[in-house]
């Protein structure tokens, strides 16, 4: 079989193509990495500006709620917002994706919840509500975007190990330049 190109992206032999990393490194990409920039500085505008003084008129319930929520909401999207730099100094060939996924071990995007529900839950503001159901939606677009690119080279690598022939054979390919 003949190598083909279409466009850059090279086709052909026994090679595959990686439609999760065409993803990570997309005009899909920078959208959601300006829509998560830009609600990390709104969030920020918001709990320093309106927030504060919204949260001043809440009752004692929704007082506490707000607190609560609003922590919570700064740190997913510093969690977001730390995977998105990741990946960018991905794209922008800053760091290998084996060093991402190194690093983004100390990035949780499973621990991102935040309780809808309970006492003063109603009492909250509508602007934050807003925000954190934005950020939520974010995290998830986040979270299937990660399991795309991650959890398959998590998969190769675990079989990979549990192969020693396979990881002799890798070794030499290496050595001897082969594919």
């Amino acid at each position: 079989m003949t190598d083909e190109t279409w466009g850059d992206l090279e086709l052909g032999g026994d090679r595959t193509v990686d439609f999760s990393q065409r993803l990570a490194g997309s005009e899909s990409f920078k959208t959601l990495f300006r829509e998560g920039m830009a609600l990390v500085e709104e969030t920020a505008a918001y709990l320093d500006g309106d927030g504060r003084a919204q949260s001043r008129d809440l009752s004692r319930a929704a007082s506490l709620t707000y607190a609560t929520e609003s922590m919570r909401l700064t740190t997913r999207l510093m969690q977001l917002a730390s995977w998105l730099l990741l990946q960018r100094a991905v794209n922008e060939g800053e760091m290998s994706q084996e060093q991402a996924g190194l690093e983004k071990t100390k990035v949780k995007l499973d621990t991102l919840s935040t309780s809808r529900q309970g006492p003063g839950w109603d009492g909250l503001p509508q602007s934050l509500t807003g925000l954190i159901e934005r950020s939520i939606r974010l995290a998830e677009r986040i979270k299937r975007l990660d399991d795309a690119i991650y959890q398959k080279r998590e998969e190769a690598a675990k079989a990979a190990a549990e192969n020693p022939v396979a990881n002799q054979l890798d070794l030499l390919k290496q050595a001897f330049g082969g594919r």
